[in-house]
C-alpha cells in the first residue's frame, strides 16, 4: 500500500490568503447553492451602542445585492476542483467552457456559480438518509391510503415504490458524481441528455412541487393540533408556524445540518418507539383490548373494496402517496456526492436506503394494519365524523394507551414543521437555479450579501399563504389537491432521472466512451433504471384511471380527476408551451449528438482501479468485523 490517502478525496485547495476571507457561513449547508460575500468587519470594538448600531446596519446591508469579485471567482473555482482522480482532459474541457461560448445542446446549463460547502459530515448524511421522508406522506397521508387500499394494499404499494426508489438512488448517485458542478443538479440532466422541452417542464413542475409542500405541511400542522384542541381557529396556528418558517429563513441557514440531525433523530426515535410499543399492544401487553394479532386483516379485511377492480384501484392510489412519502430521497445522492470520498459514500447511502425502506416504512406500515382498521372514522379520507388524526396516533390511542399518543403527536408536529422549513428553503433555491438555467426571469437570481435568494423567497412566501385555508370546511380537499400535485411531480422527477441515466449510458456506448471514466457506476445498471422508468409510467397510467373513475364510484368524475391528476396537465402545458415558443419540434436528442464533455467530471480509469484494489486489500488484511461492516453498511 503505497498510498495512505485516497486519491479521489476532495481536497480543500484554498490557500492561506483565501482562508483570511472565510466567514462563519462556511459552515452552512446549502443543497441549492447561494453565494455569500460577507466579510468580517475590520473596525475595532467601539463600545456596546456602536457595536449594536453596526450590527443592525450590517443586518440591513445584508439584504443588498451580493457582488462577486475576482477573488470570489477564484475561490469558487478552487473549491470545485477535485484531485488527480479527474482526468486532465476533463479539466481542459472545463477551461474551454469558461473561455468560449458554446452552441452545443444544453448550453443554457452551466456550472454552479459557487461551490457547495463541503462541510456535511458522515453523521449528517446518515441521519438525512434515514430520516428524509418521515413527514406528512408517511405520518398523515397514510391515513387516506389505508382507507382506500386497506392494510395489505398499503403494504404492497410501499413495497413496489421502495424497489423503484432503490434503482433511482443508484442512477442518481452515478449522475450526481460525474455532474457534481452542474447548475440545477438532476433537474438539468434531461435538458442535455433527453430533450430541452422535457427538461424545462420537469424542472418547473419539480419547483411547483416544493412550492406546494410548504403550505401542505402548514395545513398538516394545523390538522395535527386538532388532536389537542378544536376550539381555536386553525389559522391562528398557521400564522404562528408561517411566521416561524419565514423568520428562520430570513436569518439564513446557519446550523442547518445540526438542526436536521436533531429533527431526524427525534423522528427516527419516535418510529423505533412506535415499532416496539405497537408490537406490545398487538400481543396484548398494553392497552385495553388484549391480544389483537391480525384481527383487522380479517375484519374488516386486508383490502378495501367489494370487487377486485376496486381493490386494484386502491393499491394504485397508494403508490402516489408512497411516492410523496419517499419524496426528497434523491437529495441523498446529491449530498453524498459532496463527501470527501463519494465513491464510498454513495453505495453506503444506497444500503442505508434499503434499511430505511424495510424498517422505518414497511415494518411500521405492517403494524398500522394490525392496530388500525381501514374503516376507522378518525382516519383522513373516511366518511365518519370522528376527529381526524395521524394513523400513528390512532394506533396507540384507540387501544386505551394514554400519554404516549401526545408524545407521538408532538413529534409528528415537529416533523411536519421541519419539512415545512426544508421545503421553503428548497423551493426558493429551486427558483434560483431555474433563473440560472434561463428557465425563469433573471430577477429571481437576485442573491443578497447573506446568500439569500430574496425575490425567490418572496414567491415561496406568497405561495405558502395557501395554508390559510386551514379554517375552511374544504381543508381536507385542499390537502388532497396539494398532496396529488406533490406526489405526481415526484414521479415526473424520478422518471426524468432514470430516463437521463439511460440516455447517458446509451451516449457513452454510441460514442465509444469507457464506463471507467465514471467515479461510481450504478449497481443496478441500465436495467434498474429501465425497470424504474417503466414502473413509474405504469403508475402514472394507473393513477389516471383512478383519478377519472374514483374508487367505489361507477361513473367518471371530472372534479376527482383534477384533484388527483392536476400535475399532469401542468407538465404537458409547460412542455408544449416550450416547444411552440422555441419552435423546437425534435422529440429527443440523438445519442451521437449528446455532449459528454461539458460540465462532466471525467475520472482516471487506472487510478480508480488502483484505489479499488487497495481498498479490497485493506479489507482482506483487516479484522473480520470491518469486512462485516463493509458488507452491511
Amino acid at each position: 500500500m503505497s498510498s495512505s490517502k485516497s486519491p479521489y478525496e476532495l481536497k480543500d485547495l484554498k490557500n492561506s490568503s483565501t482562508e483570511i476571507h472565510a466567514t462563519g457561513q462556511d459552515n452552512e449547508i446549502e443543497y441549492f447553492e447561494t453565494g455569500s460575500n460577507d466579510r468580517p468587519s475590520s473596525q475595532p470594538h467601539l463600545g456596546y451602542e456602536q457595536h449594536n448600531t453596526s450590527a443592525v446596519r450590517r443586518f440591513f446591508d445584508s439584504f443588498k445585492r451580493a457582488d462577486q469579485g475576482p477573488q470570489d471567482e477564484v475561490e469558487a473555482t478552487q473549491m470545485n476542483d477535485l484531485t488527480s482522480a479527474i482526468s486532465p482532459s476533463s479539466r481542459q474541457a472545463q477551461e474551454l467552457e469558461k473561455n468560449e461560448s458554446s452552441d452545443n445542446i444544453g448550453a443554457n446549463t452551466g456550472h454552479k456559480s459557487d461551490s457547495l460547502k463541503k462541510t456535511i459530515q458522515p453523521r449528517h448524511v446518515l441521519m438525512i438518509a434515514l430520516g428524509t421522508g418521515i413527514g406528512t406522506g408517511l405520518l398523515v397521508g397514510n391515513g387516506t391510503a389505508l382507507v382506500h387500499a386497506g392494510p395489505a394494499g398499503l403494504l404492497i404499494g410501499y413495497a413496489i415504490m421502495g424497489s423503484i426508489l432503490y434503482c433511482i438512488i443508484q442512477a442518481c448517485g452515478e449522475m450526481a458524481l460525474v455532474y457534481s458542478n452542474l447548475t440545477g443538479g438532476y433537474n438539468a440532466y434531461p435538458s442535455f441528455l433527453v430533450d430541452d422541452g422535457f427538461g424545462f417542464a420537469v424542472a418547473w413542475v419539480y419547483c411547483l412541487q416544493w412550492l406546494c409542500v410548504c403550505p401542505l405541511e402548514l395545513v398538516t400542522a394545523s390538522m395535527t393540533i386538532k388532536y389537542w384542541t378544536t376550539s381555536v381557529n386553525p389559522d391562528v396556528f398557521v400564522i404562528i408556524f408561517y411566521v416561524l418558517v419565514i423568520t428562520i429563513n430570513i436569518f439564513g441557514a446557519r446550523g442547518y445540518a445540526e438542526a436536521e440531525f436533531f429533527f431526524n433523530c427525534c423522528k427516527i426515535l419516535m418510529m423505533i418507539g412506535f415499532f416496539i410499543l405497537g408490537i406490545i399492544i398487538d400481543v396484548g401487553g398494553a392497552g385495553n383490548d388484549g391480544f389483537i394479532g391480525g384481527k383487522y386483516w380479517h375484519d374488516p379485511g386486508a383490502f378495501n373494496g367489494k370487487h377486485a377492480i376496486d381493490r386494484f384501484k386502491g393499491v394504485a392510489a397508494t403508490l402516489v402517496t408512497a411516492a410523496f412519502a419517499f419524496g426528497g430521497s434523491e437529495f441523498i445522492a446529491i449530498t453524498t456526492a459532496e463527501q470527501s470520498n463519494p465513491r464510498k459514500a454513495i453505495p453506503g447511502a444506497a444500503k442505508q436506503m434499503i434499511y430505511r425502506i424495510l424498517f422505518l416504512f414497511l415494518a411500521t406500515i405492517i403494524l398500522l394494519g394490525f392496530l388500525v382498521p381501514y374503516n376507522s372514522d378518525q382516519l383522513l379520507g373516511s366518511t365518519g365524523g370522528g376527529t381526524k388524526a395521524s394513523p400513528y396516533v390512532i394506533a396507540v390511542a384507540s387501544h386505551g394507551v394514554r400519554v404516549v399518543p401526545h408524545f407521538i403527536n408532538a413529534v409528528i408536529l415537529l416533523s411536519v414543521l421541519s419539512m415545512a422549513n426544508s421545503s421553503f428553503y428548497s423551493s426558493a433555491r429551486l427558483f434560483l437555479t431555474l433563473s440560472e438555467q434561463g428557465y425563469a426571469p433573471k430577477v429571481f437570481s437576485y442573491i443578497d450579501r447573506a446568500g439569500r435568494p430574496l425575490i425567490a423567497m418572496g414567491v415561496s412566501a406568497l405561495f405558502a399563504v395557501i395554508a390559510f385555508c386551514a379554517a375552511s370546511p374544504k381543508e381536507e380537499q385542499v390537502f388532497t389537491w396539494l398532496l396529488a400535485i406533490s406526489g405526481l411531480s415526484q414521479l415526473f422527477t424520478w422518471t426524468a432521472i432514470c430516463l437521463s441515466h439511460l440516455r447517458f449510458r446509451r451516449a457513452m456506448k454510441v460514442q465509444g466512451r469507457s464506463l471507467g471514466e465514471l467515479g461510481f457506476k450504478s449497481q443496478t445498471g441500465v436495467w434498474g433504471s429501465a425497470y424504474a422508468c417503466i414502473m413509474m409510467i405504469l403508475i402514472l397510467i394507473a393513477q389516471f384511471w383512478v383519478a377519472i373513475a374514483p374508487i367505489g364510484e361507477g361513473k367518471l368524475d371530472a372534479q376527482a380527476f383534477f384533484e388527483n391528476y392536476l400535475a399532469m396537465p401542468i407538465l404537458i402545458a409547460l412542455y408544449v408551451g416550450y416547444k411552440v415558443w422555441h419552435k423546437d419540434w425534435k422529440l429527443f436528442i440523438r445519442a451521437d449528438k449528446i455532449d459528454l464533455d461539458s460540465h462532466r467530471q471525467i475520472f482516471d480509469e487506472e487510478l480508480i482501479k488502483q484505489e479499488d484494489e487497495e481498498y479490497r486489500e485493506r479489507l482482506r488484511n483487516g479484522p473480520y468485523w470491518k469486512r462485516v461492516v463493509a458488507f452491511w453498511c
